[in-house]
């Protein structure tokens, strides 16, 4: 089965240099967090998944398998099914045969990772219509022409949406809504991560192997070769915890020493424990993240959560 691939990568190498630039030379300085995701940092989230104190994956697994049969009755079957940041389409694979989907849509910033993904998934349901589009759907969410007038399913699973500040998930929700509310009978399922203890929530983003360290840091090693820059990794200390006040776990990057670097034509000091802010992930309470649901014009919410209540999945119509 041949499956149809359209890239909507905006093309733009000098703006995306220039907003790069941008954010290094930033009092604070930032790095945009899709530059973690080079084929090392792919592998090492993969890792980070993985480990004792990165809940959020297996605990979100536990409530979909608990509960399939009852989020299936809730969507019912045969509508289309938008998977929004495919990764390796695992997650999705697993509603295929609950949900009995029309169609499915494998959305990713990573065409090679869409390429993969539907090759393996067409092998495995040659019947079921697949198509990939590379986009960066955080920055706008234009599917009206590649979905059919029939009901569909978005899928965002695994606390994604914890990466927008509330401000900007309402927005992003609101246009998953807009394409819902013109097919009757279409919903939103998604992940979202819960606020508890800050001691657990800090563990899951600084792990005792060091393994999301390796993540953070090695976003530079990606900058480097963006902007044929000389930051030196193992001179940044990883800092990730809980910022309770913000209600959202953040990711620096701590110069260890005071640092000299070199980018694009020009220098940057960064003195000794000036950070650079890599990544947000805002937690909420159940409470918090219905609001959002409805700001966004849902109307209808259903929630399963797992015993200990660390996460939550919601159905949203």
């Amino acid at each position: 089965m041949k499956v149809r691939i359209d890239d909507r990568l905006s093309r733009d190498p000098g703006a995306e240099r220039a907003e790069l630039v941008a954010g290094l030379r930033a009092m604070p300085a930032a790095i945009p967090p899709k530059y973690f995701y080079d084929r090392l940092g792919s592998a090492l989230y993969g890792a980070i998944c993985e480990l004792p104190e990165y809940y959020p994956t297996r605990t979100e697994h536990t409530i979909f398998g608990a509960n399939r049969v009852a989020i299936a009755n809730a969507i019912g079957t045969g509508t289309q099914f938008v998977d929004l940041g495919t990764g390796d389409g695992v997650k999705a694979e697993g509603w295929l045969p609950f949900l009995v989907p029309s169609r499915y849509l494998a959305v990713d910033i990573a065409r090679s990772v869409v390429e993969q993904t539907l090759s393996r998934l067409s092998v495995r349901y040659p019947d079921l219509e697949m198509k990939g589009v590379v986009a960066d759907f955080t920055q706008g969410l234009d599917l009206a022409g590649d979905l059919a007038d029939t009901p569909v399913t978005f899928f965002y699973p695994g606390s994604s949406i914890g990466n927008f500040t509330p401000e900007d998930a309402i927005p992003f929700m609101h246009s998953v809504q807009r394409l819902c509310e013109a097919r009757p009978g279409s919903g939103l399922l998604i992940g979202v991560d819960m606020k508890k203890d800050a001691a657990r929530l800090s563990a899951a983003y600084d792990d005792a192997l060091g393994v999301t360290a390796s993540f953070n840091r090695n976003v530079l090693n990606h900058v480097n070769r963006v902007l044929e820059s000389d930051f030196d990794p193992t001179a940044f200390a990883h800092r990730g915890f809980y910022a309770e006040e913000r209600g959202r776990i953040e990711m620096h990057l701590e110069a260890i020493g005071r640092q000299v670097v070199r980018f694009d034509g020009a220098t940057r000091v960064f003195e000794a424990g000036e950070r650079i802010h890599t990544e947000n992930s805002y937690k909420y309470t159940p409470d918090e993240f219905e609001i959002l649901l409805a700001c966004a014009g849902f109307t209808t919410v259903r929630r399963w959560q797992d015993e200990n209540r660390d996460f939550a999945v919601f159905y949203a119509a």
